[in-house]
């Protein structure tokens, strides 16, 4: 009979083979980032759930929340796994235009070199803050 403790560790160890010990995906996924099936493939090798996850993006869109929920997997563990797919180019982050839906017209869109000032500023305002790198 086992008990709560062994099946405490099983499940940590699980973690640990699924995400190869690491810690952190390298790309930057919010909880809400979706994402969508991609040309590419899963490499040889990879978790049983990249498997899980290709599927249910080639359904339709996936958030990131949902993709854990589904998979009954920890969100810090998915976005690893996810990050994986990412490099494979199996998945791709779902980029839509949010002023399409507004009816705004292309002046009306911020310019990159907008939001490069933005973000120049930001740094600016609070330089000790951390601005990780997306992708």
């Amino acid at each position: 009979m086992s008990t709560h403790g062994e099946l405490a560790e099983g499940a940590f160890v699980r973690t640990y083979v699924v995400t190869r010990g690491r810690t952190r995906p390298r790309h930057l996924l919010g909880l809400e980032t979706v994402l969508e099936a991609g040309p590419g493939r899963a490499g040889p090798g990879q978790a049983e759930e990249n498997e899980r996850i290709l599927a249910l993006c080639q359904e339709r869109r996936r958030s990131v929340t949902e993709l854990a929920g589904r998979l009954g997997r920890p969100v810090a563990v998915v976005k690893i796994l996810l990050s994986d797919l990412l490099d494979a180019r199996a998945l791709v982050v779902a980029v839509t235009d949010a002023y399409a839906a507004s009816g705004a017209d292309a002046d009306e869109r911020p310019t990159l070199d907008l939001l490069a000032a933005l973000a120049v500023a930001l740094k600016r305002k609070w330089p000790d803050a951390v601005y990780p790198q997306a992708g």
